[in-house]
């Protein structure tokens, strides 16, 4: 298996080059294998996003499901999350060819079970299948009604005309819902400015978005007189929010809301997750895990009532069913990107007050995260080897520790109340550093001096 291919938090991502042909050709095939000693397999859905290199490894992906004894059904470029709707209302597996947010020159398998994602059990079942390139030329029949289904569950959880008099502008880039978004705000009523339509493939984390990014984002909102401006990352699996005042609104602030909107008893969310969730006090209980849709999902088999799941970067995953507008919206427990997207939207107009007035009904509890790229994992594990044994001294020119977690990362809360966590991530060579502070000044110098005192080990 070429080195750039492993599982992380969120599937199997690598280097596209090493993904197209023989390789995912040998994880489609050991997936369906792997699904077949568990029981009969008819059909196996499959979807891409927009990136240059999708549609050819989807090729091969159908052609791996043909050899393996298995109908390819073909289900185009859409969501993330609509291929996953489609294939738990078809009670069928799925893969879903996306590197989501990661470069370009990258790619991405995301497996389904007929059930939902795949755990970390499955992925050591894949794994253990895995046998030579399959080879072959398989057809796939075609569903093109898999986007329109997704589309319809969401027309009507909010009052008909309920955007109406508001201007949202929808940055297009090449998010693969970019369409489907102008869609949905036009049928409740919102005024659309489509900007920045691409067809090159661009990386947008909507966890690390660049100061360049941030200041064109503020511009647009200013220059069009919008009332909110949205996206999503690559896949559509991870909302994008700014308020009318050209702020970004953290994922997590979009998650604590719309959970807020969808009157959650229980909440799940990681532990880099901005801890105002507690601080609201408006969720019977909320249970924090590791960084990773697996994990929120295992967390969201706890949880009671009605089980709202969402990670930092804004992706939402239903844990149970709900009901919005009198419109029942199934269990979704993947990430999603429109059900946060209109849940704060439809919170801001039901309540007559603007993205910011808000937002700013929550705790005063600011978070920041940044990412430094580049860095291999072994110099990652320096780094947390270093504060391992000594995280004292590393943090004294910002206080004393007063509490350490390490059930993803390592996470320090000092004395003052401020939070600092260094998270090496699963999937790219990255590490990732959260902050959290009293004030948004705070959180952010916080945050430069962690990243510069990071890679003062690192580089």
């Amino acid at each position: 298996m070429p080195s750039s291919l492993k599982f992380g938090t969120s599937g199997l991502r690598g280097l596209a080059v090493d993904l197209i042909g023989a390789e995912s050709r040998r994880y489609a095939a050991a997936f369906v294998h792997y699904l077949q000693g568990k029981g009969v397999i008819g059909e196996v859905l499959v979807g891409w996003d927009l990136r240059a290199s999708s549609p050819e490894i989807a090729g091969d992906v159908i052609a791996a499901i043909a050899a393996a004894g298995a109908t390819a059904v073909a289900c185009g470029e859409l969501p993330t999350p609509a291929l996953a709707f489609e294939a738990l209302n078809r009670r069928a597996p799925a893969v879903m060819v996306t590197g989501s947010h990661i470069p370009a020159d990258r790619n991405g398998l995301k497996f389904y079970s007929a059930g939902g994602e795949i755990d970390k059990a499955d992925e050591a079942g894949i794994l253990a299948a895995l046998g030579p390139d399959p080879g072959g030329m398989g057809t796939a029949t075609n569903e093109p009604e898999a986007l329109r289904r997704y589309r319809d569950r969401y027309t009507g959880m909010l009052p008909y005309g309920a955007l109406r008099g508001w201007r949202v502008g929808v940055w297009e880039h090449s998010s693969v819902a970019r369409d489907l978004l102008i869609d949905v705000l036009d049928h409740y009523g919102a005024e659309v400015v489509p900007l920045s339509r691409s067809d090159a493939f661009i990386p947008v984390d909507t966890e690390a978005v660049s100061a360049d990014t941030l200041t064109e984002l503020a511009g647009w909102v200013s220059s069009h007189q919008l009332d909110g401006l949205i996206s999503t990352d690559g896949d559509a699996d991870r909302p994008l929010l700014v308020d009318e005042t050209g702020a970004l609104i953290r994922g997590d602030t979009i998650g604590i809301l719309t959970a807020r909107f969808l009157h959650a008893d229980t909440v799940v969310t990681p532990v880099t997750s901005n801890s105002s969730i507690e601080g609201t006090g408006e969720f019977q209980e909320v249970i924090r895990t590791k960084v990773g849709s697996p994990y929120v999902i295992a967390g969201m088999g706890q949880g009671k009532g009605i089980v709202v799941g969402f990670e930092a970067n804004g992706g939402v995953l239903l844990g149970s069913d709900v009901t919005a507008n009198g419109s029942t919206l199934s269990a979704l427990p993947t990430r999603d990107a429109m059900l946060p997207i209109l849940s704060v939207l439809g919170a801001a107009r039901a309540a007559g007050q603007t993205l910011s007035q808000l937002t700013a009904t929550l705790p005063p509890r600011f978070a920041r995260s940044d990412r430094l790229e580049h860095v291999p994992q072994e110099r990652s594990a320096a780094l947390m080897e270093k504060l391992a044994a000594d995280a004292a001294d590393f943090f004294k020119p910002q206080g004393t520790i007063k509490a350490t977690s390490t059930l993803d990362g390592m996470r320090f809360e000092l004395s003052s109340g401020d939070v600092i966590h260094y998270r090496p991530s699963g999937n790219a060579p990255e590490l990732r550093c959260y902050t959290e502070a009293s004030t948004a000044e705070r959180a952010e110098d916080l945050l430069g001096w962690g990243l510069k005192a990071a890679e003062a080990v690192v580089r």
